[in-house]
């Protein structure tokens, strides 16, 4: 379905260890507190990889999700976007790139980041604590790379981002069952990737040149050479996009 641009794209790594990963992050640190960011498309395994790298960094990393930014069912009912969800206008783009910038320059205080809880498909505001000792953050989304005004400030705030690819037909059946374990029929799933996710898709394509570096993670998302636990440690009905 979606493939990566024909234009120039940055550097890919394929993803064997978790830890080349970890030694990568190392490299990069030039401030007190270091934001990398993990994009792809939608099922593409951004969160899985997020959290097995935060928890490959140890206490001094805490993952922050984009998800945690979604607007409220009301409120995309109130603007008449409900049916879109998961489009780049239903995120509240503006507080995310505020509270990276926040986070990014204030280590001094806990700051508090909200979540996504699949269970009821809503944010959940003041679920993550971002300690003063954290001094790497992996924050992971759709839409990090896209070229929007609200957009690019979200990337201005980050220090580098990662375009995660893996097996594009494990990606949209991921998708798939991810919305029949909450509560959509199979017909009703197969409808709302086709109609929604893959015209997401599409958008975050035009935009991957913008990575810093394209991680592939085929052989990781296989399970044989994971090296770090995964999206399990984290609460299960947390986004694992």
């Amino acid at each position: 379905m979606t493939s990566l641009p024909d234009r120039a794209t940055p550097r890919t790594i394929v993803l064997n260890r978790v830890v080349d990963l970890v030694e990568i992050v190392a490299d990069i640190r030039t401030r007190p507190r270091t934001i990398i960011g993990i994009a792809g498309y939608p099922g593409a395994g951004k969160t899985t990889l997020a959290r097995a790298l935060t928890v490959a960094l140890g206490t001094r990393a805490v993952h922050v999700p984009m998800d945690g930014f979604h607007l409220a069912d009301i409120e995309l009912s109130r603007l008449g976007i409900l049916t879109r969800k998961g489009a780049p206008e239903t995120f509240d783009a503006a507080g995310y790139a505020a509270l990276l910038g926040r986070i990014r320059t204030d280590t001094a205080h806990t700051i508090y980041a909200p979540a996504f809880d699949r269970t009821i498909e809503q944010p959940l505001a003041g679920s993550i604590p971002v300690l003063p000792e954290h001094e790497i953050v992996v924050t992971e989304g759709n839409y990090l790379l896209l070229d929007e005004a609200e957009w690019r400030d979200v990337r201005e705030r980050i220090d580098e981002v990662w375009f995660v690819v893996g097996d594009e037909a494990e990606r949209v059946d991921r998708l798939i069952r991810r919305h029949v374990e909450f509560g959509k029929t199979l017909d009703q799933a197969r409808e709302w990737v086709a109609r929604v996710d893959e015209a997401n898709a599409e958008l975050i394509a035009a935009a991957v040149e913008r990575a810093d570096r394209v991680i592939d993670a085929t052989r990781w998302n296989a399970g044989s050479s994971r090296d770090a636990p995964s999206s399990r440690d984290a609460p299960s009905s947390w986004d694992a996009s």
